[in-house]
């Protein structure tokens, strides 16, 4: 069953970027959360724990964008 408040942004992307770039805390600056972004930049992803604990979380489809929504869709709204 799928949340009622849907983030536009792609659950694909935001699980890319955090595989291949989390302890860069660039899959957080992609779903607008700049500031935990910064944090997770400076400390290399929470020392690759706060890495894996999102890349967890976008597998389960429990990660939220800056708006609260969740990011469930594997891919952006409107794209094929």
């Amino acid at each position: 069953m799928a949340p009622s408040n849907i983030s536009p942004k792609s659950r694909l992307v935001a699980l890319l970027l955090c595989w291949f770039l989390g302890m860069f805390g660039v899959h957080r600056f992609y779903v607008g959360k700049t500031g935990t972004g910064i944090v997770q930049l400076l400390t290399l992803g929470g020392f690759f724990i706060w890495a894996l604990i999102d890349f967890i979380m976008i597998i389960i489809g429990s990660f939220t964008d800056s708006d609260g929504a969740v990011v469930f869709q594997w891919t952006e709204p409107g794209s094929r």
